[in-house]
This record gives structure tokens, C-alpha cells and sequence, in this order.
């Protein structure tokens, strides 16, 4: 199985590209994976949310195959535990899934066709984060889901 992170428009934090980097590494050593900066829409100055979000969304829907199964970050997704996620994502790989894909929106979040197509939406919390932060937060939790996949002393009940 491959997995791919989108993000909607270059992180703008060191400290946040740093770490990503960091999680990065170490997902690799268990999967295929890559992060694809989706191309940043040049904002008018008042170009309307949904505008952008239109536009937003039919940068991500290009990226996309028809066999790849699109999860989006989102804060009216599915919540799991990090053992949960764990479970999910192992049994994407058993039941034969060739490509995840998760996405991180932009400010605005997703337009309504990037919506319909996707499979399922994930939350992390019922927080609401900046779109740059929750980059880093997802990685590491991909990274923590393959540690309990493969038994490795990283995660702690």
C-alpha cells in the first residue's frame, strides 16, 4: 500500500517543516509515502472563501487517481483512538487498498466536490487547529499508527 499527505500550500513554519520532515523519515521505514504540496491558488484581495475553496478543491482533485481511497482532515470526521487509527489503516493495507490518501485543507477548509468525493473524513479533536499545525500532529499520529502495527515500544496505553 502507498499512503500520500497532501497539504494545501507550503507550511510557512520552520519548526512545524522540521518536524514533518522528522515523522517523514520515519514512516518510511514502514510504507510508501510521500507528501505532495498541493499548489497554492495567488488570493485576490477579497477573493470570497468559497472561491478559494473551489479553486483549492479542484487543485486536489487533479492529484487524485480513481482507485485511491480520499480521507479528509476535518473537524466533523470520525475520531479515533491512536489504537483505533492504528486498526484502520492496517486494515486498509489487508483489504487491498493501492493508495490512501489523506488531505490537510486550507484555511477555508474543502470545497462541496472534494467533499463528494471523498471516502471518509478523520478529526483529530474536537479542537479546532490551523491548518499548519495539524500537518505536524498528523504525521506523527501515522507514525505512532505503524509503531503499534508492528509492536514497536513507541506508544504507551
Amino acid at each position: 500500500m502507498n499512503i500520500s499527505l497532501f497539504f494545501t500550500g507550503k507550511t510557512s513554519f520552520d519548526f512545524i517543516e522540521k518536524g514533518i520532515t522528522e515523522y517523514e523519515k520515519r514512516i518510511k521505514r514502514s510504507v510508501n509515502f510521500e507528501i505532495k504540496i498541493i499548489k497554492d491558488v495567488k488570493v485576490g484581495k477579497k477573493m470570497p472563501p468559497g472561491v478559494l475553496k473551489k479553486k483549492e478543491g479542484e487543485h486536489i482533485l487533479k492529484e487524485l487517481k480513481d482507485s485511491d481511497f480520499l480521507i479528509l482532515l476535518d473537524e466533523k470526521g470520525k475520531q479515533y483512538t491512536s489504537r483505533e487509527f492504528a486498526k484502520f489503516i492496517e486494515n486498509k493495507t489487508i483489504t487491498g487498498t493501492k493508495r490512501l490518501v489523506f488531505v490537510v485543507g486550507g484555511a477555508f477548509g474543502f470545497s462541496e466536490a472534494v467533499y463528494k468525493r471523498a471516502n471518509s473524513k478523520l478529526s483529530l479533536s474536537k479542537m479546532t487547529f490551523s491548518h499548519q499545525p495539524i500537518r505536524l500532529l498528523f504525521a506523527e499520529q501515522l507514525y505512532r499508527a505503524f509503531t503499534i502495527i508492528k509492536g514497536e515500544p513507541y506508544h504507551n496505553d
